[in-house]
């Protein structure tokens, strides 16, 4: 029997190990993706601004937003969002490039300081149930699960405390421009960017895209950015043939994952042959259920490129979720050492070792488990998965340290502090597992007086 969820939302996360957040209808907010080929896009793009600007790579957070408005934008704690519409409508990486340098600029100026403080907590918490989504949808098998507002409700209004003056985006401009010089770039493609804005001057505010309303553009800054342009030593210097064929095939996925299929054949017709254009096409056939054209796209992307990680995570994940989970294994595990720092994988492969109930792989997926954990402390689907693997060999001290911290990240702190108090009752005492139970049960006790206060 075909193994199928019922809801899009999961075959959207099953496609490409994302985390897809499905907002209510009536919600504000942020609907966030997860995909470890497209995070690895825009963290090759600004790791070298971040170090020009002095600023570690590892201190910033990098998250995608699922919406087609141009728009990205920093928050306390270093970190930044950049919408899927700015990448998919960006004509060049260049684009991309110049609208990350300027938000460094915002970062490395310290604007970001100023946002307020009620906010920036409401980004946080929400941003640890971003992170954990997944395990809940794969846990309950309900798509509506992994939903996640990412702020305070409809009291979440990014152009209230993202807009910046005009000295601090001049401010920006001009630390853009310095760490493009220092990386050996042009700022043409931040001024082409700005370019496609300067069109929506005359719309109104709600027609604008969000960049343009949280980052008003003055025609000084668009003549600055002009003139450093016509004076670069590096004019006219293109994108690497490499970055724009990752580029290509990164728009050419969220195209086929996020857009309805008959726009996805109008712009990657049948006769494109082209890598990103079969790419699209395999994912939108398999968005569509037809895994006959899916699954030949696919195998000729795979005949000429046999070792590309992002290929082998789609083939493992179309075969798990076809119920072919034996066989998805292998592409995963390959996909992993290739990737091996592709938590999103990892965490598909780990689902799928759970998910196929093989005793003998238990050992081996709390391996990874523990992997994911070292990057992501707090991701309660994976603290799921291994709650999962615990119960089912009996370990009820461990079991209960899992759920603790499941709940934990989850800010259900009266569950945190039940299955915590029960792992310390189970556990030896004195040990690490002990004491991390303890630990946590304390800090889980705080955070529920802290809420009742506020409350």
């Amino acid at each position: 029997m075909i193994k199928r969820t019922s809801s899009l939302i999961l075959r959207i996360i099953a496609l490409i190990a994302t985390v897809t957040y499905a907002l209510p209808a009536k919600a504000q907010g942020l609907n966030l993706i997860r995909d470890a080929e497209t995070e690895h896009a825009i963290r090759s793009y600004a790791t070298p601004i971040f170090q020009a600007a002095g600023i570690s790579p590892q201190s910033v957070r990098i998250f995608i937003v699922n919406d087609k408005s141009l728009n990205a934008f920093v928050t306390s704690g270093n970190r930044m969002f950049i919408n899927t519409g700015l990448i998919m409508k960006a004509k060049t990486p260049s684009e991309v490039i110049g609208v990350i340098a300027h938000e460094t600029g915002h970062i490395a100026g310290g604007h970001v300081a100023f946002r307020g403080e009620n906010v920036d907590k409401a980004v946080v918490t929400s941003i640890a149930s971003y992170l954990l989504g997944i395990g809940a949808a794969i846990a309950t098998g309900k798509g509506e699960a992994a939903a996640v507002i990412i702020g305070a409700g409809q009291g979440f209004a990014l152009r209230n405390f993202l807009s910046y003056t005009r000295q601090q985006e001049s401010a920006a401009d001009q630390a853009a421009v310095k760490y493009l010089r220092a990386t050996e770039q042009s700022p043409e493609g931040l001024r082409d960017f700005m370019g496609v804005l300067r069109g929506q001057e005359v719309l109104l505010s709600k027609n604008q895209d969000p960049y343009l309303r949280s980052h008003p553009l003055t025609q000084q800054r668009y003549n600055f950015l002009e003139n450093e342009t016509l004076n670069s030593p590096f004019k006219g210097k293109p994108d690497s043939p490499d970055t724009i064929k990752f580029h290509n095939r990164v728009v050419a996925k969220l195209v086929g994952f996020l857009e309805h299929s008959t726009q996805v054949l109008r712009k990657y017709p049948e006769e494109d042959q082209s890598q990103a254009a079969r790419y699209a096409r395999a994912i939108s056939y398999y968005r569509s259920t037809d895994i006959e054209n899916a699954s030949r796209e696919l195998d000729s992307l795979l005949a000429e490129s046999p070792e590309d990680p992002y290929f082998l995570e789609l083939k493992g994940q179309i075969l798990f979720e076809f119920a072919k989970g034996g066989e998805a294994v292998a592409y995963l595990e390959k996909a992993t050492e290739l990737a091996p720092d592709a938590d999103p994988i990892r965490s598909l492969l780990v689902r799928v070792l759970v998910e196929e109930n093989i005793p003998t792989e238990d050992d081996k997926a709390l391996e990874h488990i523990t992997k994911i954990l070292q990057s992501e402390p707090n991701n309660a689907g994976v603290w799921r998965q291994a709650a999962i693997i615990h119960g089912r060999r009996g370990d009820k001290g461990m079991t209960y340290l899992a759920l603790a911290e499941e709940a934990y990240g989850r800010g259900k702190y009266d569950d945190a502090i039940l299955h915590s108090g029960r792992a310390t009752e189970v556990l030896a005492k004195g040990s690490p597992a002990w004491l991390r139970a303890s630990d946590l049960n304390s800090a889980a006790d705080r955070k529920e007086k802290q809420q009742k206060d506020r409350s």
